[in-house]
């Protein structure tokens, strides 16, 4: 999936006193939009040093993989890019290549869009500082702290026999995908799993089985993988709102999709009923 790097190690911690070297990659930008190489990589460290004027403190350290470290520059996109730059998005980072650069740089553009949305108290509405100890935001005046957010969600592989239920989005991603959404404040991972369905196809499942997790950067999420069986055979009464079809495949029989492969949770997932592994 995404986030299997190995032989690289991602390191998460808050070394805020580490300074950026030769080979580091920096993020220029805001609210999802950044500085690429006309190849569409990340300018290294030494680039920024050549093309920018950016001092010590305008680097903030995210994290690192093995010994390559990633740092974010908070200033507008656009007002940087050049003939040799060009601007493009986050949201797109899954597509770098190799893998390892591509999970590590949208992890950090994660922890990028963190700060760049939480730059005052929401209790008092004065400005935070970053953590000096731990990845943490303080509010000096009030004392509160923030951690970085993640999104507790579920996806859910519904099954009938040999047959798996898939729905496709009314808009946005337009492949097929599992049911899937968000924990609710109170509900426990199994809760959700079963409220969704649901909410979504208007059926009910028994006999939910963990499948794997999946941190998810674009939306900032922790993914929980379930199968869940079908409690009774009948009609599905699906939610429109946001969903613009749920259809049982059998496992010979379910559709393939080459961009994803097993990148994401929910191919891994079906694939996984496909093979029988579930």
């Amino acid at each position: 999936m995404f986030q299997d790097i190995q032989p690289h190690h991602l390191q998460n911690q808050n070394d805020q006193q580490r300074p950026p070297r030769a080979g580091d990659y920096v993020l220029i930008g805001r609210q999802g939009a950044v500085v690429l190489t006309a190849a569409s990589e990340l300018p290294t460290y030494e680039m920024t040093q050549t093309d920018w004027s950016f001092t010590a403190d305008q680097y903030v350290y995210l994290l690192a993989v093995d010994k390559t470290a990633f740092y974010w520059v908070d200033v507008d996109a656009q007002a940087q890019a050049t003939d040799a730059y060009q601007v493009g998005a986050t949201r797109d980072f899954r597509r770098m290549t190799p893998s390892w650069l591509a999970f590590s740089s949208a992890t950090a553009a994660h922890l990028a869009w963190w700060y760049d949305t939480n730059r005052f108290c929401g209790h008092c509405g004065q400005p935070l500082r970053r953590g000096t100890t731990e990845r943490s935001l303080v509010c000096d005046a009030c004392g509160q702290t923030s951690y970085p957010t993640i999104m507790p969600a579920i996806i859910v592989g519904v099954t009938h026999g040999d047959k798996l239920l898939l729905t496709k989005f009314l808009a946005g991603y337009n492949h097929y995908s599992l049911i899937s959404g968000y924990t609710e404040i109170g509900e426990s991972f199994e809760d959700t799993v079963r409220r969704e369905v649901f909410e979504e196809v208007g059926l009910q499942v028994h006999n939910l089985k963990y499948f794997g997790s999946q941190p998810w950067a674009p939306s900032h999420s922790l993914l929980a993988g379930y199968f869940a069986e079908l409690d009774k055979d009948i009609a599905i009464d699906l939610e429109t709102d946001e969903l613009a079809k749920a259809q049982w495949f059998h496992r010979d029989d379910l559709p393939h999709n080459a961009e994803d492969g097993t990148m994401s949770l929910t191919w891994t997932m079906i694939e996984a009923f496909r093979h029988s592994k579930n």
